[in-house]
């Protein structure tokens, strides 16, 4: 009687070989430097925006960066909001407390026929005024430059005002040309600060 062969037991190490899979290859995606750029350009990063920043990733892109504004942040602006918003408020309370006295200063020897569009002046200002307070402790670009385009816009049209009502009236003094020199040179401040500020930095 032939012996039957037979076929010895596989071991327990040659079964968990027998189950590892082939080692898996390893893809250097991130060191290839055509597929960062084909990630980059899906994400919508690392291209300038109107502004001329460069953002590393999508959340610097939404939210921007602001310590590049403060980096290039122009020289004296802080200090020019803080006369304009000092002005703007005292002007408001000054119009909104003694409306004669601020008619006679800037028409000198006219007469004030009613007060309440003084008043509403000074509520106007009032208003501009915790604007400009606001736009002092802010760093984002859009709002500082709105902020110093209201006040160009402001003191243009006020100074056009002014003009209009001297020619009308023909009452001239030294006091009124100071305030129409004093506002054209706020304008030309203002509008100064406004393309400082929107400038795109230089590349290095």
């Amino acid at each position: 009687m032939a012996e039957a062969s037979v076929s010895p037991c596989p071991s327990a190490e040659e079964k968990m070989a027998a189950k590892q899979p082939p080692p898996l290859m390893k893809k250097h995606s991130q060191t290839d430097l055509v597929s960062r750029l084909k990630t980059r350009k899906i994400l919508g990063v690392g291209g300038e925006d109107d502004d001329g920043e460069v953002h590393r990733s999508k959340i610097s892109q939404v939210l921007g960066n602001e310590i590049k504004f403060a980096v290039r942040e122009p020289l004296g602006l802080r200090v020019w909001q803080f006369l304009s918003a000092m002005l703007f408020s005292s002007v408001a309370i000054m119009a909104l407390a003694l409306p004669d006295q601020l008619y006679d200063a800037v028409f000198d020897g006219a007469e004030v026929t009613s007060k309440t569009p003084i008043r509403l002046y000074g509520g106007a200002l009032l208003s501009i005024s915790l604007i400009m307070w606001n736009a002092l402790y802010t760093a984002e670009k859009v709002i500082i430059r709105w902020t110093l385009l209201t006040e160009a816009c402001y003191f243009g049209v006020q100074s056009l005002v002014v003009t209009a009502t001297l020619a009308e009236t023909g009452l001239m003094s030294l006091g009124t040309l100071l305030l129409l020199a004093s506002r054209l040179l706020f304008v030309i401040v203002s509008i100064y600060y406004y393309y400082q500020v929107g400038r795109k930095p230089k590349k290095v």
